[in-house]
């Protein structure tokens, strides 16, 4: 299973994401997407997959929920907005992820590209795809790209989108 991950759209969609997710099967949004526009475009184009994030209302509210858990090709999921990064969990969240053990955790909110084994839980993989919208401190757009396959995730890409403050 090939996943799109973006976060942090906080409204703008750049028309390449379309290019650099034509091969995945799926698409995951993190939160902060904007509007609810935003996610029937993504939704229209793949099955995508999301939580609200922080600056999102009611109409994406009523889209996504806060949290996200699944199974993916056997891969247990946990995907939220505001996580903080390991070892620094937001305590709501440091509760589930003790709870529910999850191998991938997935958060946005930080706009800051992170990809790291949690060094004090063995077997969980975090990742953060930055941000993909013009809003925030941010000084580049980014995405990642990769596949899912036999419990484990693989051939992770990188996307830059181009700089924050670039008109598309």
């Amino acid at each position: 299973m090939r996943i799109g991950l973006i976060s942090d759209t906080h409204g703008f969609l750049d028309p390449k994401v379309f290019d650099y997710f034509k091969e995945v099967d799926q698409i995951w949004h993190a939160g902060d997407v904007g509007t609810a526009a935003l996610i029937e475009e993504l939704g229209a184009f793949k099955p995508t997959l999301g939580v609200y994030g922080n600056i999102d209302g009611q109409d994406v509210r009523q889209l996504f929920p806060e949290d996200q858990m699944f199974m993916c090709e056997g891969v247990k999921v946990y995907m939220t907005h505001i996580g903080g990064k390991p070892p620094r969990y937001n305590p709501r969240v440091r509760g589930l992820i003790n709870k529910h053990l999850p191998q991938l955790f997935i958060c946005g909110h930080s706009h800051i590209l992170t990809v790291m084994h949690d060094p004090k839980r063995p077997g969980t993989l975090f990742m953060n795809p930055g941000a993909a919208g013009r809003h925030g401190f941010h000084k580049e757009r980014t995405l990642l790209r990769f596949t899912l396959e036999l419990g484990k995730p693989k051939d992770l890409e990188v996307i830059k989108l181009g700089s924050r403050a670039q008109r598309v």
